[in-house]
């Protein structure tokens, strides 16, 4: 049994290419020494100048903490392996992604480092397993599977091989979160891991329709984008990552090929690297398909054997739902997870697709998972059942969230996080409607003020994640969108925290609020007559109202980005603070709000909003109202027994 093992300090990367130098660089950013190796000098040169060049890129946007060359100082490089790991505490191998290869790389690695290292391969497919059959130690192998590029990837899968030790993954999965990034435990050594274990049905059953004449390829593409809001087509898709990467993985598998696919491979017309693939891109060509181009492609066909791949992998116990869910979004940018969209769609409705499929098609691939079919057999059909792969609460309390955190402290202030930074925390139909839940449900006795903020370093919102509102009923979107309605009613103070872009709807959000703080390093603007339409969610009648004519009009005129300062002088936000200050500024306004009087800050508010609706002599009507009301409360008394004792008054709100 070995003894405790040391804290990581020196990390070595094998392999100095695209995802080599990445984990390098974002691994010297966290503050570790890193050596990069590499087999021929020029390529761990060529690695070492794209760091620098990537940290100086990085310091240019303000996203780093400390100046380029200390970070850079911290990589050393070598072509001599045994040198590369004699002191390392992790090995993290990103070499070519070819069992042999990287066997004989473990093999070497194996002899040379430290017995109580830890050895881990970049691979994104390979067995783990097998890998860790080449070390006397496969115990200490595991895999950490980085997504390109690494500077900007949140996610890292954690994947255990068959010996992998729980304190061995437990490790790995510490030194992921300690760069800054995701992880999620794949608990079984499976081809594929978790996330292209998924998408792989997202780029394949599309081909398998358009190779059997029942779609086109602009189809797919328009209905997956415009229609089910995923960042990019089936097809775009497998140009963007080359066609024959897809057809390698599916024949090394043992998995039939989409005659499409097939042809593509053959005539070598890999993608975008060819110039031609599923689309041309020739003088500039490439993808052009529109949302008119989607109709009668069959999603629901695709998003089923989705699912499915999804349930075996929760049935077999690689990986959890929320596991899942956290991988497509961060790792695929899908819009949400998986088994998220999954249970709004059903499971029962899922169930019936794939059963429809595989009695039509007698092919396996449609061959329900025992865990669906257990699922819906319980009961258990998803998010109006309020259980599916993940359990819904339908109570009056607030229910279980997915894409917003939020926190309630013992002094009253609920932290709301916008959680979607894939996607810069774009507001998407499903965060509009967990934001309202949550104010709707959680209790307003226990609120003292409200704080949104958004996840990540790039944005508070960057706006509406357009696609995923792509279905919906004009007459719906007609209507005042409630989440913005409901923030700006909302009886306690709410505070926008923004740091980064604040656009679209994420500047109507922030327009909601009853107070706005910014880094200066941030971006307001309303974009949307850039796409033929207007601010929707009454970012037009908030601006109007807090501003100038002239300038509102500006705002929303020109669809221009305006910085930070010339937001607070034009009065659309309170203040814009340098980063460093951010924090304490922040904290002496939510400290007043939270020490302040309950029911005088919700009166004062009230009359506020409803009174600049009114002419002066009903808002001043409201107003003696409410300040005849406060004077019976218990608060007043005790601001005035504080004040006369010099002392803090402790409001309680009564």
């Amino acid at each position: 049994m070995r003894a405790e093992q040391p804290e990581i300090a020196t990390v070595a990367v094998l392999g100095a290419g695209t995802m080599g130098h990445g984990i390098a660089e974002v691994t010297a950013i966290a503050g570790y020494d890193v050596v990069l190796r590499d087999i021929e000098a020029d390529i761990v040169e060529d690695g070492y100048d794209e760091i620098e060049w990537s940290l100086e890129k990085l310091a240019e946007k303000g996203r780093l903490d400390e100046d380029p060359d200390d970070v850079a100082a911290r990589v050393a490089t070598t072509t001599d392996l045994e040198a590369a790991v004699s002191d390392a505490d992790l090995v993290i191998e990103a070499g070519p992604e070819q069992l042999s290869v990287k066997q004989d790389i473990f093999e070497s690695v194996d002899a040379a480092a430290p017995e109580d290292a830890l050895l881990a391969t970049n691979s994104s497919s390979l067995s783990i397993t097998e890998i860790a059959a080449a070390t006397e130690r496969p115990d200490s192998v595991l895999g950490l599977h980085f997504f390109n590029p690494p500077v900007k990837m949140d996610l890292v899968e954690v994947i255990y091989g068959k010996a992998t030790t729980d304190e061995t993954a437990q490790r790995g999965y510490e030194f992921v979160e300690s760069l800054g990034k995701t992880p999620i435990y794949v608990r079984k050594d499976v081809r594929g891991f978790v996330v292209n274990s998924v998408l792989g049905p997202f780029m394949s059953e599309p081909a398998w329709m358009v190779s059997a004449d029942e779609a086109t390829i602009r189809q797919a593409d328009a209905a997956m984008v415009h229609e089910r809001g995923y960042p990019m087509g089936p097809f775009e898709l497998g140009d963007l990552t080359g066609i024959d990467i897809g057809y390698h993985v599916r024949t090394e598998a043992g998995r039939p090929v989409p005659p499409i696919m097939a042809e593509k491979v053959e005539n070598e017309n890999l993608g975008r690297k060819t110039g031609k693939g599923y689309y041309d891109y020739d003088d500039g060509g490439g993808p052009e398909y529109v949302p008119e181009d989607a109709k009668g492609f069959d999603h629901l066909r695709v998003e089923a054997v989705m699912a499915n791949e999804a349930a075996k992998l929760v049935g077999d116990d690689v990986a959890t739902a929320e596991a899942i869910d956290t991988g497509m979004r961060l790792g695929a940018g899908f819009p949400e997870g998986t088994c998220r969209r999954a249970d709004d769609i059903g499971l029962d409705n899922i169930l019936e697709k794939l059963r429809k499929l595989r009695d039509e098609h007698g092919d396996d691939r449609y061959e329900p998972a025992e865990y669906l079919v257990d699922l819906v057999a319980a009961g258990h059909t998803g998010t109006e059942a309020g259980q599916g792969f993940h359990e819904y609460d339908n109570g009056d309390g607030p229910g279980d969230y997915h894409t917003i955190n939020w926190e309630l402290d013992d002094d009253g202030l609920l932290e709301v996080e916008l959680d979607r930074p894939s996607r810069m925390n774009a507001i998407s139909e499903t965060l509009a409607d967990e934001v309202v839940d949550l104010l709707s449900s959680v209790d307003e006795n226990d609120v003292r003020a409200v704080v949104f903020e958004g996840a990540g370093e790039r944005a508070f919102s960057a706006g509406a994640d357009i696609s995923g509102f792509a279905d919906r009923d004009p007459a719906q979107t007609s209507e005042p969108t409630k989440v913005f309605t409901t923030v700006a009613e909302y009886p306690r103070p709410t505070l926008a925290r923004i740091d980064g872009y604040c656009l679209g709807a994420g500047l109507e959000l922030a327009l909601a609020c009853d107070l706005r703080l910014a880094t200066t390093d941030s971006e307001f603007g309303f974009p949307e007559i850039t796409l033929g339409l207007l601010p929707g969610g009454g970012g037009t009648q908030r601006a109007i109202r807090m501003l100038t004519d002239a300038r509102a009009k500006e705002l929303v005129f020109r669809g221009e980005h305006i910085s930070a300062e010339r937001a607070a002088d034009w009065g659309l936000i309170n203040r814009a603070v340098d980063a460093d200050e951010f924090d304490d500024v922040v904290e002496e306004f939510v400290s007043d709000l939270v020490s302040g009087p309950p029911i005088a800050l919700r009166k004062a508010k009230r009359v506020m909003n409803e009174g600049a609706d009114e002419s002066l002599d009903a808002g001043l009507e409201m107003e003696s109202q409410a300040f005849a009301l406060l004077l019976t409360t218990d608060d007043v008394a005790e601001g005035t027994a504080a004040f006369a004792a010099d002392r803090e008054p402790e409001f309680e709100g009564k």
